[in-house]
């Protein structure tokens, strides 16, 4: 079956060109001055609009164990509502659980996932227990397909890692040649915080945000830094959202590190005021980092612009208001850390562009090109030439949306982000070749979606 996309403005990173889109089956077969292909089994008419590689969301927590729930998004869900988003590769974290094995844990994920996406998918390995057998298994981890490690710095007695153990798991990385991704604030200083929050009787949601200040981001993305020279390992700074942080990421990167990061809409967009609405509404912005002061977002969007910000992923982990969130009322240690976003997230940034922010190429960019170079899909994804996956969004421009819970297509309660009015909406949605979003409507399928075996990172010297 062959499809042409004609009439549109097709996008890539390095800039724009009017150009048609044959696909033959799963892969783009050629991208051509406009009318060179006349006929095609279908036509999809895209003229004044955009015609962008899928989105590729690099930081997603679907089905995610956390704080004896769980995340509301299950595989097939959050996969449907991704693609109603213009995205159509998730990289999920499988998350070890300290005793348990890598392996067993990726055995898991997979079984979590296969038959249930509607959009292609990769893991990343979320390290919570640093042994020799951890270690180990590392290796056979990027045989399998997952190239990159996550750590904490912060939730201690859950997922932390202590500086010794991030230094053995970077040293393996840098052996193995994967990444280290990092969460990274100050855990152990943050648990004084909030215990002193808590026994002076400050319980409200805001208090999330002033127990996890900005400069405890700065100083453990500095450390992780430190870290990674030492061991000479690739180092990526996960949902990055303070200025201290950049500023720690954009000195590394200066003197040539192999340091990258990423941000979040909802850091660019939201901040602490969120958090301090009246009576219980700031826990649906309960997430770590927190949001910050307004002042933060010029400098992030700044970041973008100079690529100090490399990727804009979500760090999509909803939990539902009701029963949920509420499990922390008067105490907002218990509220579940995570925001819905996945659906979102390619819109929001095209609002960047119409604001003036970042441009048409670099939105591609943060949102598609470098993920898939960062994480070891390019040229399958990210890009559309010749031989890739005919992962393709037709978006309009002109288009007018309002974001609200009504409307989307994640299984949580409310929407972050609800009623914005924002420019620009998602048309048509091919993954691997077939129209899974069309008008509106829903025409993919649980299963469509597979597993991606990623290779290392594009980006290292």
């Amino acid at each position: 079956m062959r499809t042409l996309i004609k009439g549109g403005t097709v996008l890539s990173s390095t800039g724009a060109v009017a150009a048609d889109v044959l696909v033959d089956g799963e892969t783009i077969a050629a991208v051509t001055a406009p009318g060179v292909f006349t006929e095609a089994e279908t036509v999809l008419d895209a003229t004044g609009k955009y015609v962008l590689p899928g989105g590729i969301d690099a930081h997603t927590h679907m089905e995610m164990p956390f704080g004896g729930t769980f995340s509301a998004d299950t595989f097939e869900t959050g996969t449907r509502a991704a693609a109603f988003g213009g995205t159509t590769t998730i990289i999920d974290f499988a998350v070890q659980v300290k005793g348990t094995s890598l392996l067993s844990t990726l055995d898991k994920w997979h079984e979590k996932a296969e038959g249930d996406c509607a959009v292609d998918y990769g893991f990343h390995m979320i390290v919570s227990d640093v042994n020799d057998a951890t270690l180990k298994e590392m290796e056979s981890c990027v045989d399998a397909g997952v190239s990159s490690f996550k750590m904490f710095m912060a939730y201690p007695g859950v997922f932390y890692s202590t500086d010794g153990e991030i230094l053995r798991a970077m040293r393996k990385a840098t052996e193995t040649g994967s990444t280290i991704m990092m969460h990274a604030e100050n855990g152990i200083a943050i648990d004084q915080l909030v215990a002193q929050a808590l026994a002076e009787g400050r319980g409200e949601p805001v208090q999330h945000g002033y127990t996890r200040p900005p400069e405890l981001e700065g100083e453990a993305t500095s450390r992780a830094i430190t870290l990674a020279k030492v061991t000479g390992a690739p180092l990526y700074i996960v949902h990055l959202s303070a200025a201290q942080a950049l500023a720690a990421v954009a000195g590394a990167r200066d003197e040539g590190q192999n340091v990258f990061a990423e941000t979040c809409p909802q850091y660019l967009y939201l901040s602490i005021e969120d958090l301090a609405k009246p009576g219980f509404e700031g826990a649906k912005y309960v997430a770590s980092p927190p949001l910050r002061e307004k002042s933060h977002q010029t400098d992030l969007w700044r970041g973008l612009r100079t690529n100090d910000l490399s990727v804009v992923s979500t760090d999509h982990c909803p939990f539902c208001f009701k029963d949920q969130k509420e499990l922390g009322r008067g105490d907002f240690s218990k509220i579940p850390n995570g925001m819905p976003g996945v659906e979102h997230r390619m819109d929001l940034l095209h609002q960047g562009v119409v604001a003036g922010e970042i441009s048409l190429a670099r939105w591609v960019e943060t949102c598609s090109t470098t993920p898939a170079r960062m994480f070891g899909l390019y040229p399958r994804k990210g890009v559309i030439a010749p031989g890739s996956d005919a992962d393709i969004v037709v978006y309009d421009p002109k288009a007018e949306q309002t974001i609200s819970a009504a409307t989307h297509h994640m299984a949580v309660d409310y929407s972050a982000y609800e009623g914005m009015r924002i420019t620009g909406a998602v048309s048509t949605v091919l993954s691997r070749g077939r129209v899974v979003v069309d008008g509106g409507e829903y025409h993919g399928s649980a299963g469509h979606g597979r597993f991606l075996s990623r290779d290392l990172c594009q980006y290292l010297n």
